[in-house]
């Protein structure tokens, strides 16, 4: 994994300093050496920060074609690599690297754009095409890698963090609407919370020239309707089925030029990940577990037993909340976004840990809940709206348990009803956290959006008749939760910028592509099965794992409040910076309401305080993103 930079002026020249001082804004992704590209008309500049894992020695970029008319800078890792690079020197190509990144310059080459549908892995690109005066850029195909774009003054800019941007000369500005948005429907597709700054979807690419920017899809989830007919097969077949695809999927993942370890807690999917890396990995794996202080919050012992059963090395990385508080401001700087809790910044904290230990690559379990419907909320899309494979008695105690964990006044969501049918769990307890974000909003700043809609905005980007009708509603939920949450947020916080925060690439088996169309093209019923979710990973996976793995189910990863313990530093930061001057300068919130809130912590119940810590939270990573850029509205 990298850090990439690129820019195109559509009339002057580029800025070689800027483009170096951009790329040398993502030295953090890139620590073995920053390299550079600028066109000999000054039109065109790549730059690229290396994080050396396979090919330590050739494999520098940008890398040009044979006869220089292309060249690429990539970030990520494209699997099964060496069996295409035999097919393009069979092709009369001439490799200049033994780099899995090169592939895609000459399968571009051959194929143009139609090059993506042979790309395996986690990417993002950016291609100068010389002949053609085109730029050619493209994300992979759930939003692992992260790929921002702005267009400032005739230049195109793009690179994989916005900071990156902001130090190009792109203005580091608020988008106010974002924020208005930020806890609701889980981020656009395209927008970011700072203006005039977009990403590149999920499974899209882009092509800009002279005269105009375009962005098309190449992968979409394409879930079957529900009176496709399909032959029927049983559980076991259905288990083998992705056995084979997941395994092949850790497999291929263990390839590096370095040491590869993983990320190891007490669920299911880590659990997994660890079991069948250990038997293709030479020797123990290491599995970096994270420990907390507060038992509730403590995944230790079920790890610790499953690193036993994989005969893998458990190195355990014990944090205590304080840590949290002392990392905060630079790992929330380093995911650009907001936070309901702490979690991003303990999985910051861990890939240091697993830097320091000597290791560049990880395996992890990220991606699982969103293609097996792991999450309570998608349990509740099963049986209030499918009922397959579900007991009446079951049903009930599902709706009951979800009613019971729910927040908010009950607002009904009919423009979503309306469109869909029903309203996906997901985005109820969405609008529940909506709801209490924008009740710390300003008056003015909540007039400005009075009868502002959402998910109407969200909506319009969304295929509704190609990619949703006619499908089951859990897997309308689980489309849509992938649009939004999974690369806006998850694949943030508890993923690349948290890793690449510290030079770790983190890969992810479970999103890849073969795996989540073996699982799209199986019944919901695998999916979930009465209470047990993941059913088909559970019974694919049982002779990997323990049996209390197999037994145990859904606990998310969070990190202790900070309104848990009023003396810990994390809480002082929140106090301290919530009545102090950051958040006055900014003009969303009413620093009168949130003191209001704060002042009340010590005499409400304990789910009061962990329900408002979500919203503090929120307001507190604001003010670090106000404070550590210099935005203006």
């Amino acid at each position: 994994m990298c850090g990439i930079v690129a820019m195109f002026s559509q009339h002057g020249s580029i800025s070689a300093e800027l483009l170096q001082k951009a790329t040398r804004s993502l030295r953090h992704r890139g620590p073995d050496g920053q390299r550079y590209w600028i066109a000999p008309d000054y039109r065109v500049g790549l730059g690229h920060a290396r994080l050396s894992i396979i090919d330590l020695t050739t494999g520098d970029q940008p890398i040009a074609n044979e006869d220089e008319t292309l060249r690429i800078i990539v970030n990520g890792e494209f699997y099964g690599y060496e069996a295409i690079q035999k097919e393009l020197e069979q092709a009369g190509h001439r490799l200049r690297t033994r780099s899995d990144s090169e592939i895609a310059l000459h399968l571009y080459e051959d194929l143009g754009a139609h090059c993506l549908h042979r790309l395996r892995g986690e990417f993002a690109i950016v291609l100068w095409d010389s002949v053609n005066r085109t730029m050619f850029a493209a994300r992979d195909r759930f939003g692992i890698k992260p790929l921002f774009y702005a267009l400032h003054e005739g230049t195109l800019y793009l690179a994989s963090e916005v900071k990156a941007l902001f130090a190009a000369g792109v203005p580091a500005r608020w988008d106010a609407e974002s924020v208005y948005q930020s806890g609701g429907i889980g981020g656009h597709q395209m927008r970011t919370l700072f203006d005039g700054i977009y990403q590149v979807p999920p499974g899209h690419y882009m092509i800009a020239s002279d005269k105009h920017v375009q962005l098309s899809q190449y992968w979409d989830f394409n879930y079957p309707k529900t009176n496709d007919v399909r032959p029927q097969r049983s559980d076991a077949e259905y288990a083998e089925e992705f056995r084979h695809a997941f395994e092949e999927a850790v497999r291929i993942r263990l390839r590096a030029d370095v040491p590869v370890g993983c990320y190891l807690s007490g669920g299911i999917d880590s659990c997994a990940v660890l079991g069948l890396a250990a038997r293709h990995h030479q020797g123990p794996v290491r599995a970096f577990t994270l420990t907390f202080d507060r038992p509730e919050y403590n995944e230790a012992e079920i790890a610790k037993e499953m690193a036993a059963k994989a005969q893998a090395e458990f190195f355990p990385i014990p944090i205590q909340q304080d840590d949290l508080a002392d990392a905060f401001t630079d790992a929330i700087l380093q995911s650009e976004t907001l936070c309901v809790n702490a979690h991003g910044v303990a999985k910051y904290l861990l890939s240091r840990a697993v830097r320091k230990a000597g290791y560049k690559v990880v395996l992890t379990g990220e991606g699982s809940d969103e293609i097996l419907g792991g999450y309570l909320h998608f349990r509740r899309d099963m049986v209030v709206n499918n009922g397959n494979g579900t007991k009446p008695n079951v049903a009930a105690t599902v709706r009951q348990s979800v009613a019971l964990s729910r927040n908010g006044n009950g607002r009904e969501l009919d423009g979503v009803r309306r469109l869909l049918g029903f309203v996906p769990g997901w985005m109820e307890t969405s609008f529940a956290l909506s709801a209490k974000m924008h009740a710390v909003l300003s008056g003015e700043f909540l007039e400005s959006y009075a009868g502002h809609d959402g998910f109407r905005s969200f909506f319009n980007d969304i295929d509704v008749a190609g990619q949703l009708a006619g499908r089951e509603p859990l897997n309308q939920s689980l489309y849509l939760w992938a649009k939004t949450r999974l690369p806006n947020y998850l694949l943030v916080l508890l993923g690349d910028r948290m890793e690449m925060g510290h030079s770790v690439e983190g890969r992810v088996p479970f999103l890849d592509h073969h795996v989540v169309e073996v699982m799209r093209s199986q019944p919901v019923t695998q999916k979930i099965r009465a209470t047990t979710q993941k059913y088909v990973l559970r019974e694919s996976a049982r002779d990997v794992i323990t049996e209390t793995a197999y037994r145990r189910p859904k606990h998310p990863f969070l990190s202790p409040p900070a309104t848990l313990n009023p003396q810990g530093r994390l809480s002082v930061l929140m106090q301290d910076m919530l009545r102090g001057p950051v958040l006055a300068s900014m003009p969303f919130f009413d620093q009168k309401k949130i003191v209001s809130m704060l002042d009340s912590l010590h005499t409400t119940d304990e789910n009061s305080r962990v329900a408002n810590d979500q919203v503090l939270m929120m307001v507190l990573s604001a003010c670090v993103l106000q404070d550590g850029f210099r935005l203006s509205t």
